[in-house]
């Protein structure tokens, strides 16, 4: 076996060191700079399953206490259909290690295929292998990196994974079962958030197994840089949606990119699994921003900063827009019975007697009526008493994910067909933006459950009859 170790992997040109202001200097952390015992640890940011957050109860003490072990830090709001359960979760916030266990690469070597097993025996030493040919393959070592903090995602239960995720069915909750077959790779991706200010979060495709390695096989698309180092890309693929304007009242939905596994940015491939990689994008980078979207082929997740989110509803908000709500007394115009949300506190089970129903083509607001029924048009196609359009008729629920709101606003408006409730400027972005869906495909969907959005704005402005009195 010849080993040919190139010092040049280690060097500022690498994609993973060019974006260090320090050129590759290692700055180790001082002790004064962990938490102390008691204090809060310092936040990189929270990550939120998309289309999967069902309205819940209460926090308790354990739903706001920490994931097993030191490795992540769990708040929680919504929940999985299953319930949150360890590293199964919905929302998971990500914050700084009592210890640095972040990597970065170290040296590069050309082996003969056949003995790259044992030149990867060391399970203490990360590493990424790029399989070239049945004879030949590269394998790029990583080292201790004191600056950075790793957290990785993927489907994979191992406990090198901190955020376990499964797919998200279309229409609402997670496809679990043993018939359902995964897309998400057992090692998805990586993030890497700097332990200094400003704490820059950075993903890359791929994560580390239980020996330490990423495996890029003989199929996988991977090519050499022109500084002669290596990349590629997983499977299935990591795509990346950075929002134009950041995640506020004036956001617009961004392009979707692809990230490798060393973190630089590509467009999409013609097909997700394509062997030939897009073009690199050299003025975009692999950087979190707040409102990022991370889509692993199954699932899809908000990455959110902790300044992003004091600018996001808190729960009490949302608590008392529903109780203002509730206070005005709307009125279903027909039956004139008093409409009002019911309490997240209870559930969503079945729909109340006093639930508020829309007719989502029109959104005029009733409560719950067998009439209008127009079955040759579909099951749930319905008659408008109002204006007489014929369009599906659902109940509304509030959406209680505080991290999926863009501002602070009333409850105006409602995704069709699901009925989920939110703000005006919250329903109209995620209405705007597409969200991958199997290996080509892009449909825009309810952040709240995950059902396509339907209708030519994907949301209606709902219309509520007040009090008589």
């Amino acid at each position: 076996m010849v080993l040919e170790g190139n010092p040049e992997v280690g060097s500022p040109r690498t994609s993973d060191l060019q974006h260090r202001g320090n050129k590759g200097s290692c700055v180790l952390s001082s002790p004064g700079e962990d938490a102390q015992p008691g204090e809060e640890p310092i936040k990189y940011g929270e990550l939120i399953v998309l289309g999967c957050c069902e309205e819940g109860g209460e926090e308790t003490e354990a739903q706001r206490g920490e994931v097993t072990g030191p490795r992540a830090h769990s708040c929680y709001n919504g929940c999985l259909a299953s319930g949150d359960k360890g590293r199964r979760r919905s929302r998971l916030a990500l914050s700084r290690r009592p210890h640095a266990n972040g990597v970065k690469p170290d040296v590069m070597h050309h082996i003969s295929t056949p003995l790259i097993s044992k030149a990867l025996s060391n399970r203490g030493q990360h590493s990424i292998s790029y399989t070239l040919s049945r004879s030949h393959s590269v394998i790029v070592e990583y080292t201790h990196d004191s600056d950075t903090d790793m957290f990785q995602i993927g489907r994979s239960t191992e406990n090198m994974i901190d955020f376990v995720v499964t797919d998200t069915s279309p229409g609402g909750g997670a496809a679990e079962g043993p018939s359902a077959q995964s897309t998400i790779s057992r090692y998805a991706c990586r993030i890497l958030c700097d332990r200094r200010p400003p704490y820059t979060a950075r993903i890359y495709a791929a994560g580390f197994d239980a020996s330490s390695n990423i495996f890029l096989g003989e199929r996988a698309a991977k090519w050499r840089t022109p500084d002669g180092l290596m990349d590629g890309l997983t499977t299935n693929g990591v795509l990346v949606m950075h929002p134009a304007g950041g995640f506020s009242e004036d956001s617009a939905p961004g392009v979707w990119r692809e990230i490798s596994v060393c973190g630089n940015v590509y467009t999409l491939r013609d097909s997700r699994s394509a062997q030939q990689r897009g073009k690199l994008v050299e003025n975009e980078s692999n950087v979190l921003q707040d409102g990022s979207l991370i889509d692993l082929c199954g699932a899809t997740l908000l990455w959110r900063t902790p300044a992003g989110l004091l600018r996001a509803p808190t729960l009490k908000q949302l608590e008392a827009q529903r109780q203002e709500a509730n206070a005005a007394r709307p009125q279903c115009p027909v039956g004139l019975s008093t409409l009002a949300f019911p309490s997240p506190a209870r559930g969503r089970t079945a729909p109340d007697k006093q639930q508020p129903w829309v007719y989502v083509r029109c959104g005029h607001v009733h409560g719950y009526h067998g009439w209008g029924c127009r079955r040759e048009r579909g099951p749930q196609e319905r008659e408008c008493p109002l204006c007489r359009l014929v369009g599906p008729y659902v109940p509304l629920w509030l959406g209680q994910e505080a991290g999926l709101c863009l501002d602070p606003g009333p409850p105006s408006h409602a995704f069709a067909p699901c009925g989920h409730v939110c703000s005006e400027k919250t329903a109209r972005y995620w209405a705007q933006t597409p969200l991958p869906h199997g290996t080509h495909a892009f449909h825009a969907a309810c952040p709240f459950c995950g059902a396509w959005l339907t209708g030519e704005h994907g949301c209606v402005r709902l219309i509520f009859q007040g009090p008589l009195d």
